[in-house]
């Protein structure tokens, strides 16, 4: 086994038994540094990974591009050469690191996809004209929770009787890493909840947990069938594509901006550790301006 095999191996041995990866993530960090390991070698037969210099690495970052693969990709690649340079390094395997300071390519935002306000009245007039059957209910009100309050998938199936205050009209959401919030709502969304649960309590009068949205049988409801009913109302009234959860949530957090809501407010009410993840939306609506002054502004 050349030098240079060596080293990769006493990496994803590193990988395997100090840092307890999965065999997947070995597998596909070994895969990586091979496929770099092929691209000098047809640089130069005689580059080795002691002699590769900084020019290389971004030489094979530029023909990944140039083949089509996307910058995650391209990053992710990337991200497996430094890992290694850094384990040789520690181990005295090099002398020097040439992939200290190397940025990985520009990451594109994707814009968010939600529904504008007319698809929205028109899935809420959608929800509200089916029948009063369990399931139907069970239908309109997670919509209208997503649509109105901008919870997570995890967080509607997570919410118990006790998260849910028609009175005060307010959640107690539970989020990522455990954290709590309170997310308020409005009438229309507080006589939806009171209606749903009036129904649910005489369908499955003796119910086996203390969930709020019930599924089959009364048990919790799971996010496969929430998933199913999302896409099942979306294609009934949107031709896009993307028909998750998320693009309810989405749509609020672009709504809510949308009609003068401070940013740091929908930061909070989606349960956002950073700012910069909820600035996202402002491109969103920002897009919407250009969309309008572009079809409306005789210059433009």
């Amino acid at each position: 086994m050349d030098s240079g095999m060596a080293m990769i191996e006493k990496f994803l041995d590193y990988l395997r038994y100090e840092r307890n990866c999965s065999v997947l993530t070995v597998s596909s960090y070994g895969a990586d540094l091979r496929a770099f390991a092929s691209y000098f070698k047809t640089l130069d037969a005689h580059l080795s990974w002691t002699t590769v210099d900084a020019d290389v690495i971004r030489d094979w970052m530029e023909s990944m591009i140039d083949r089509g693969n996307t910058a995650s990709s391209v990053d992710r690649r990337l991200s497996a050469v430094r890992s290694l340079y850094r384990f040789a390094l520690s181990r005295g395997l090099i002398d020097t690191d040439p992939a200290v300071g190397i940025v990985g390519p520009k990451r594109e935002k994707l814009l968010p996809v939600f529904l504008n306000s007319a698809q929205m009245d028109t899935l809420l007039d959608y929800v509200m004209a089916e029948t009063h059957c369990y399931q139907d209910v069970l239908a309109r009100t997670i919509i209208m929770t997503f649509y109105e309050t901008g919870i997570r998938l995890s967080e509607l199936v997570g919410l118990d009787d006790t998260s849910v205050d028609v009175i005060s009209k307010f959640l107690k959401v539970l989020g990522k890493g455990r954290k709590e919030r309170i997310v308020p709502f409005g009438d229309e969304l507080a006589t939806a909840l009171q209606t749903y649960k009036e129904t649910r309590d005489e369908t499955y009068p003796q119910r086996p947990d203390t969930a709020f949205f019930a599924g089959r049988k009364g048990e919790r409801v799971k996010t496969s069938e929430v998933r199913r009913i999302v896409q099942r109302c979306l294609s009934a009234v949107s031709t896009q594509k993307k028909k998750s959860p998320h693009v309810l949530r989405h749509t609020f957090a672009t709504a809510m901006l949308n009609n003068g809501a401070e940013i740091e407010s929908v930061r909070r009410l989606l349960g956002h550790e950073s700012l910069s993840t909820t600035e996202i939306y402002t491109h969103t609506t920002s897009e919407q301006l250009k969309r309008v002054y572009n079809e409306a502004h005789p210059r433009a």
